[in-house]
């Protein structure tokens, strides 16, 4: 049986992380996927129904066409599975359905910094490998909303182990939920190359990655 195929979107319009061909080498040897990966937005405008899983990752401004926000749209609510990864908060903020989608919306960030990540629900294939504090270097982005009304939240950073955070002693960095009949993860870590090279994070965009996907 073919292994699932997954849609590797990266490409930018604002922003563009250094780490992005890292990132597409760490989801091709996680080894559980067929990864097409492009920066194309025509790739929006054709059947999706192919996928298990859409994975905007480090993404930045407006990267899709009026078609393609159709297309994503229906295709996750029909029960396309939908992977955010860092910078992919940082994205479409003119189209008010993806931010639903997603579950919130990127604010700012300190500078790139050791920090706690703080595991809040284990019971998740993204995060029941991790220890109850995970040690982690990354830009640890605040948000223009805090989620956690509408998301089932995974991951959270403790500020207090930082510089710089803006959101307090409730700060969400990895979720999950669902959307019409799709699931959503989105996790704010992964800004430096380093972080895919990380075998907890990799086991940690598995297990989002493989989630979001087992809807179809």
């Amino acid at each position: 049986m073919p292994a699932p195929a997954l849609l590797v979107y990266t490409r930018t319009a604002d922003y563009r992380h250094d780490s992005l061909p890292a990132a597409v080498t760490a989801l091709r040897s996680l080894g559980d996927f067929a990864v097409d990966a492009t920066e194309d937005p025509a790739a929006f405008e054709e059947p999706l129904d192919r996928y298990a899983a859409v994975v905007f990752l480090s993404t930045s401004g407006e990267v899709l066409t009026p078609a393609g926000r159709e297309r994503l749209a229906a295709y996750t609510g029909a029960g396309g599975g939908f992977v955010g990864v860092h910078a992919a908060a940082c994205t479409e903020y003119d189209w008010p359905y993806y931010g639903e989608l997603l579950g919130a919306r990127f604010d700012r960030h300190p500078a790139l910094q050791p920090g706690r990540v703080l595991t809040e629900d284990r019971d998740h294939p993204a995060t029941r490998h991790l220890p109850a504090v995970w040690e982690f270097t990354d830009e640890w982005y605040d948000f223009r909303t805090n989620p956690r009304d509408s998301v089932r939240v995974l991951l959270s950073a403790d500020e207090s182990s930082y510089g710089g955070g803006g959101m307090g002693a409730d700060h969400p960095l990895a979720w999950c939920r669902d959307q019409g009949a799709g699931r959503v993860f989105y996790t704010a870590l992964g800004h430096s190359a380093e972080a895919y090279a990380d075998p907890g994070f990799r086991a940690h965009l598995r297990g989002g990655i493989t989630w979001a996907a087992a809807a179809r």
